[in-house]
């Protein structure tokens, strides 16, 4: 397929950045996801999925922990989780993805975040028909030849495999993260740039000078948002 995930480089320098922000927002979606089910990894895939993410991001273990301990006490937060679609620029894509206990205050910070940034908000449906689920894991220090060795031993199944910013990105159905990994991890791997089950574009769009800057600030303006989790787009 050859579909380039766009937000490596993206991904990579907010590690370094606006880590409190960052940190605030895994320690959330921690509490959320174990809510859901059991507050152990083991027993919750959805809380594997996000501590797996956590990790590449080097969320310090205190606010993992703190998470886990709220969801297993007696707090009774109501978190719901919401997508918004819009279009940026020139036509451009995008998919935003919210945890709020306050639906009109998301709704109405989301929608204004796309007006005063060239953007507008969509109907239900307008992009996502445009993206597809899929589980990314990446790998530095490793060929793709030898990537796909490892996934071929473990007879595991994958959509693609490309390399990025000297990254090899594997991309398989949502289905397959964890299978995935373990292939890695029987391969004595046990650290990924990249693990997560992510929203890529069908396709990618370039925008002139003018609009990539204007889509830039749409883009920060949406994931500053105390209540926004994630964003995608289909902007090379």
């Amino acid at each position: 397929m050859g579909r380039k995930w766009n937000n490596i480089k993206e991904k990579k320098a907010s590690k370094d950045a606006n880590t409190s922000r960052i940190y605030a927002k895994f320690g959330l979606e921690i509490y959320v996801a174990a809510r859901k089910g059991e507050p152990d990894p083991e027993a919750n895939r959805a809380l594997k999925v996000v501590l797996e993410r956590a990790k590449t991001y080097n969320v310090p273990r205190a606010i993992i922990d703190r998470a886990l301990d709220k969801a297993k006490g007696n707090a009774d937060e109501i978190y719901e989780e919401l997508r918004y679609e819009g279009f940026g620029p020139n036509g451009a894509m995008v998919i935003v993805d919210t945890l709020t206990n306050n639906v009109n205050r998301t709704a109405s910070s989301v929608r204004a975040a796309f007006s005063k940034n060239g953007g507008n908000m969509g109907v239900n449906g307008s992009v996502a028909y445009m993206f597809d689920q899929t589980a990314v894991i990446g790998l530095e220090d490793k060929s793709m030849d030898e990537v796909m060795e490892i996934l071929l031993e473990a007879d595991v199944d994958v959509r693609d495999i490309v390399e990025e910013d000297d990254i090899v990105l594997v991309h398989a159905d949502p289905e397959q993260f964890h299978a995935v990994q373990e292939a890695f991890k029987q391969a004595n791997i046990q650290d990924f740039a990249i693990a997560e089950v992510t929203m890529l574009a069908q396709n990618y769009v370039s925008l002139p000078d003018d609009s990539q800057t204007q889509f830039a600030k749409l883009i920060d303006a949406l994931e500053d948002l105390e209540d926004v989790q994630q964003v995608y787009h289909n902007v090379e």
